[in-house]
């Protein structure tokens, strides 16, 4: 049986991971007590003075009493020690308190509640977010806990994709982990590939649909996006720097190079470099060349040169790539 101290504190700006500290404990707290033996204050209830009440007040609950606090970063200093303070002086050995502070620009833990919880016997934690420069170092070292090896790029990458709240971020890292198996290597296109915005996805999927030869789902993808907003500039280079690696593979594999060689100079996942290969395999380096020269006409086209409409040129591109 996990034991206890009596009072806990756990604050920061870190408020995913406030959250999840705080269930864990509940859960613990009510498969050790009981839904009985946990008292929860939140809300408008949250007062210094009601969490007071209550730890004074004598229980004849059977085994550890819990009281978890929510909001006390709404307390005012006069608060705790009016309150609080002489409440947590005699808490009972059967009791454990546990303060969770969100904390957010002005609002802030009360220096009193520190000092209350610490006179107690009780432990502080902060739970601080990391500033988004340190993000992908850290998330490289998260994905490195994972068993998997993130490269800078890739990380790089997941924070622009998923944002900087590190436990969306560990989440998507961990959906990583269960596709890719331990030990791979996470570039830049398997992070596109889980955690992406569905646009970014929808992209990938176009290239897809160009590389595989399947008319239908080119043209079908390339509506879609740009109905959603999606602008060529943007889509020709992505498109073109999978048509440059294939490109480069299917030269070597024609040239006789083995795909074992081959696929330890990639700089991206094992899974990811078996996927190129089998592309490339599926090509030629000639139908390549020629679908990156109908990229290169395009871009020319969206920049002045053609008296059509973008997206006309962009549908004759994309004929020229698949037949």
């Amino acid at each position: 049986m996990a034991s206890f101290k009596p009072a806990y504190l756990i604050h920061g700006d870190d408020h995913g991971r406030i959250g999840e500290r705080r269930a864990r404990l509940r859960a613990v707290a009510e498969e050790q007590s009981g839904t009985g033996g946990v008292e929860v204050f939140e809300g408008d209830g949250a007062t210094a003075e009601n969490v007071a009440l209550a730890l004074s007040a004598m229980t004849l609950a059977v085994g550890r009493r819990f009281l978890i606090v929510d909001g006390a970063e709404r307390w005012k200093e006069a608060d705790v020690e009016d309150h609080i303070a002489p409440a947590m002086a005699g808490i009972g050995a059967e009791t454990t308190i546990a303060f969770f502070v969100r904390e957010d620009g002005r609002a802030k833990v009360p220096a009193a509640l520190l000092q209350a919880v610490r006179a107690a016997g009780g432990d502080v934690v902060t739970e601080s977010a990391l500033k988004a420069r340190a993000l992908p170092r850290w998330a490289v070292d998260q994905a490195a806990r994972l068993g998997l090896t993130l490269d800078g790029a890739g990380a790089q990458a997941l924070v622009a994709a998923v944002g900087e709240r590190q436990q969306r971020l560990l989440r998507e890292l961990e959906k990583l982990a269960l596709e890719h198996g331990e030990g791979a290597r996470i570039g830049v296109e398997e992070v596109d590939a889980v955690a992406a915005p569905s646009a970014e996805r929808q992209a990938y999927a176009f290239v897809d649909a160009l590389v595989g030869e399947d008319r239908a789902h080119a043209v079908a993808t390339f509506l879609a996006l740009r109905a959603q907003g999606e602008s060529l500039p943007r889509l020709i280079p992505l498109t073109a720097r999978r048509l440059r690696d294939l490109a480069a593979i299917a030269q070597r594999l024609e040239a006789g190079e083995a795909p074992a060689a081959i696929k330890g100079s990639l700089r991206m996942s094992p899974w990811a470099a078996d996927r190129r290969i089998a592309e490339a395999r599926s090509n030629d380096s000639q139908r390549l060349q020629r679908a990156l020269e109908a990229l290169a006409e395009l871009e020319l086209a969206t920049r002045g040169q053609s008296e059509l409409a973008d997206d006309t040129v962009a549908l004759r591109a994309i004929e020229t790539i698949v037949a």
